[in-house]
């Protein structure tokens, strides 16, 4: 399709917020900083440290959250509830807040985090990203920074999310205090993505969403080049789960099957007749499916075993099917095994939900960016098989999330997520901060 000039270009309303050189600079400063000191789920303190200071020296109020790592951040709101530090109060704030819910439940309302405002305000405009690394090695070469931590790199782009969020907070700030600020925000820094079932349930437990009305993210895409990003109204993540089983029975000779429980039949059928009996239990565009990775029976070639075990992960691409999930696979297995005579326990263990958009929080983040960088900045994303625990919020508030592009235009080199040469086109810190800025702007209250 070949490009019109005029329309490639950004949306005719000039929107203020764009970053400042000096602005820029410091923050692929701060960026290399964090990437330097990556730190792992819930272990997020020197970043949530310096988050802190930087937050402040802007004028703001930031708040710890209660698991000691993370914070949140609001700009544009008169009462100070959600700005102030939880140092000594954690408790205290905890109680009120619990105490608050139970009277909303008793008097008919809905126990969601997300339910209006807190003092009146309109409601706000969460900014989410998240703060840890991975444990794995930074193996980049020819960079001044690359990881100061052994095993430990930031190569999901966490680094990257934290500075967009930062840099559009420090914008917001500056445009509250000249009156540009249409409705209030909030920065939303989260710990623990990582880490099953994902830190967004700690953070949700810590108020972060208490007078949220929408929630807007990004998760860097290396498949995506910088200056664009990708979108997809409804699902745009998997669901994932794990799965483990146990069979049991009471062993015998290989000789004598028919006197016993042929456990190792009897796991192999598991293994392939659960998955095809889950097609035929659910939608096939759910795209429900498990995947086993370890099967363990025996230690003899003539002994049938008393034990064995099955582990693998469970993935849907829908939130119906996601609920359904384990229900359906306790029965399938279940049901397999009893027909070979198997005892069966099975643990499911909930990972994270898939990360469904709404459509008009979707279109809001086009407008965002079509308004910045014109109509060719942003492309149709497929869904993903990854997860992502800012499902969790979705679950509580709408919103959506932005892929952001972090390729180079025109470097062919494979740097994929969860890798250790994973590395981005900073550019794409510009973006994103411009991105979110543009979103809080446009998204003018409803008189």
């Amino acid at each position: 399709m070949s490009r019109d000039p005029e329309t490639d270009l950004p949306g005719s309303a000039v929107l203020p917020g764009t970053l400042s050189t000096a602005l820029r600079d410091e923050l692929i400063a701060f960026r290399r900083d964090i990437h330097m000191h990556p730190e792992l789920g819930n272990q997020e303190f020197r970043t949530t440290a310096a988050l802190k200071a930087r937050l402040e020296r802007a004028g703001l109020r930031p708040r710890v959250l209660a698991t000691g790592t993370g914070l949140m951040c609001d700009i544009g709101v008169r009462d100070d509830i959600g700005l102030r530090d939880t140092s000594g109060v954690r408790d205290r704030d905890r109680d009120r807040d619990r105490d608050m819910d139970r009277d909303r439940n008793r008097d008919g309302g809905q126990d969601r985090p997300g339910d209006g405002p807190l003092t009146g305000e309109t409601p706000l405009l969460a900014l989410r990203a998240d703060l840890d690394a991975l444990p794995i090695p930074d193996t980049k070469t020819g960079v001044p920074y690359r990881s100061t931590v052994p095993d430990r790199a930031h190569a999901c782009g966490h680094d990257v999310h934290t500075t967009a969020v930062l840099g559009a907070g420090l914008v917001l700030a500056g445009l509250h205090r000249q009156g540009l600020l249409p409705r209030p925000v909030r920065l939303i820094f989260q710990p623990a993505e990582e880490v099953l079932p994902g830190g967004a349930t700690d953070a949700i437990e810590s108020g972060v969403l208490r007078g949220v009305g929408k929630i807007i993210g990004v998760h860097c895409d290396p498949k995506v080049d910088a200056g664009v990003i990708g979108l997809r109204p409804g699902p745009i993540t998997s669901a994932c789960d794990r799965l483990e089983i146990s069979l049991d029975g009471p062993g015998g000779h290989t000789a004598r099957p028919h006197l016993t429980t042929d456990l190792v039949m009897a796991a192999a059928k598991v293994v392939s007749d659960v998955p095809a009996l889950l097609s035929r239990r659910v939608d096939a565009r759910s795209g429900l499916s498990v995947t086993w990775g370890r099967i363990e029976a025996g230690h003899a070639c003539n002994v049938i075993p008393q034990h064995a075990e099955l582990s693998g992960t469970v993935r849907c691409l829908d939130l119906p099917s996601w609920h359904a999930a384990p229900d359906l696979v306790h029965a399938a297995v279940d049901e397999i095994a009893q027909l070979y005579g198997a005892k069966s326990e099975v643990t499911y263990v909930r990972g994270v939900p898939p990360v469904v958009n709404d459509p008009v929080v979707t279109e809001l983040l086009r407008e965002a960016q079509t308004a910045r960088r014109g109509v060719y900045s942003v492309e149709d994303t497929e869904q993903s098989l990854g997860g992502e625990d800012f499902s969790w919020y979705l679950e509580q508030v709408p919103g959506a999330m932005a892929r952001l592009g972090v390729r180079t235009p025109g470097d062919g080199a494979q740097r994929d997520l969860h890798r250790g040469d994973f590395d981005v086109d900073e550019y794409a810190i510009e973006v994103g901060v411009e991105l979110f800025t543009a979103a809080a702007l446009l998204d003018v209250p409803r008189s």
